[in-house]
């Protein structure tokens, strides 16, 4: 706890202010409101700067409080993405921890492709373009936050990329291969059902990639050993340990550690199903207790192992197979918040229902069109439909107007565009050729 009594009262409030937004989370009987987040996001602000006057930059160790605050931006993040301001500042809390997290397991492990450092690249280089362009009605002890922890993933991504870059151009997409077979393995060993000849058929994978080695090392045509070809034979041998390992336990969990796989595997497996659903059935705030149980799971390590009920670390197995749950359940909640669209949760099943129809007409459009107007009848009308929900061209629920107006609008108007080109097509055919009114309608309307 505190020990300033003026910290004691902040806490009091923050801690107010977190019950409050979990049990906004909780609620699914009504979507949630702009204006309801942004009064507990002001709550917020006003403590974090009371919290600064006391502290004036100095800070003797993290306490309750600061414990409590992050679990406050954390929230006030993931809401901020439910109600489609995906492109604030504050937004931007949730992913910059799970970013921070991934890299941490990355570094830790030091197993990983380039593939996923590009992603986390990209993610990183939207977030600076965030920040950068952040107003002042934003707390600007949050932007220097996010600021600094920008900057420490990115400094974290360049001594990850430098591990790669000291191997030879030839081995990186055999590092790339190996990568890709051991997680596939760990897949294969966590599923309900361990398959025996889906372990094997890896690890002879492994051994056609140990064959193409001369003498225990990567060499070019001419026989030149490449660089790094002892990084990727270690990493060969590992895979092939592992294998070994994997077909021996055939996915069996020691009584000590099972509540916890079980527990990941729960995560994990729901995770999973909501990155195959989210466009339908995300709230992103959701995620906030999936993270806070790997949180826990992952700091309850001990020198980066596990402990059981005496006190006795767990065997490699173990400790892998638990590792490999807790990343993969990260990694699922890093792609479901950079998936989050810019739309409000009370517009996302419009916004859904365009972004199916205009798949829809593309896939009509690339397969050759349509012979007759008449094929376009269900999309004109489910387009009107929509067209014709809105108010005053806004998209209203109720009195209130939500979020991502211009992403729907924008959608809606893609939609329409891609209808009345398959229209105009259907009626050049139907007229029999390119002197038709429709095609000189066409032209004109091209030029």
């Amino acid at each position: 706890m505190p020990k300033d009594a003026r910290e004691r009262q902040i806490l009091d409030k923050l801690v107010l202010i977190r019950d409050e937004l979990l049990l906004l989370k909780r609620d699914r009987t009504k979507y949630i409101r702009t204006q309801d987040v942004m009064v507990h996001y002001d709550q917020l602000v006003e403590q974090v700067m009371h919290l600064n006057e006391i502290r004036k930059g100095e800070h003797k160790g993290e306490n309750r409080l600061d414990k409590v605050l992050e679990s406050c931006f954390q929230l006030i993040s993931l809401f901020f993405m439910t109600i489609g301001r995906t492109t604030e500042a504050p937004a931007a809390y949730a992913l910059t921890s799970t970013i921070k997290r991934l890299l941490d397991h990355l570094t830790e492990s030091r197993l990983f492709s380039a593939k996923d450092l590009n992603s986390i690249a990209d993610t990183l280089g939207k977030l600076d373009g965030i920040l950068k362009n952040t107003n002042s009605e934003h707390s600007p002890y949050l932007v220097e936050l996010l600021a600094n922890r920008e900057e420490l993933c990115k400094k974290m991504l360049v001594d990850l990329r430098k591990q790669l870059d000291e191997l030879e151009e030839p081995l990186q997409a055999v590092y790339e291969r190996l990568i890709s077979i051991l997680r596939s393995m760990s897949l294969a060993n966590t599923k309900a059902k361990f398959s025996t000849t889906e372990v094997q058929k890896l690890r002879a994978n492994l051994q056609e990639i140990d064959e193409s080695r001369v003498n225990g090392k990567f060499v070019d045509k001419e026989g030149r050993e490449l660089r790094g070809s002892d990084v990727v034979s270690d990493l060969l041998q590992r895979c092939l340990l592992w294998s070994d390992i994997v077909l021996e336990r055939k996915g069996v969990i020691p009584e000590a550690f099972k509540s916890t796989y079980d527990t990941l595997i729960g995560i994990r497996n729901e995770l999973e199903k909501l990155s195959l659903t989210q466009a339908w059935s995300l709230r992103e705030t959701d995620l906030y207790d999936f993270q806070r149980e790997l949180d826990k799971i992952d700091e309850a390590r001990v020198d980066g192992n596990w402990l059981d009920q005496d006190g006795k670390p767990a065997e490699l197995y173990v400790q892998r197979t638990l590792l490999y749950l807790i990343r993969r359940s990260y990694g699922y909640i890093y792609y479901l918040m950079i998936s989050s669209e810019p739309v409000s949760e009370a517009l996302l099943p419009i916004y859904n229902q365009l972004q199916t129809l205009k798949r829809c007409l593309i896939e009509v459009k690339n397969s050759g069109g349509v012979s007759s107007v008449r094929e376009l009848y269900p999309y004109s009308m489910k387009l009107n439909s929509i067209d014709n929900m809105r108010v005053d061209g806004k998209f209203m629920v109720g009195d209130d107007i939500p979020e991502g107006q211009g992403s729907v609008s924008e959608l809606l108007a893609e939609c329409f565009d891609l209808n009345y080109e398959l229209r105009l097509a259907a009626e050049e055919l139907e007229n029999g050729g390119s002197d038709s009114p429709a095609s000189t309608t066409a032209q004109t309307t091209t030029t």
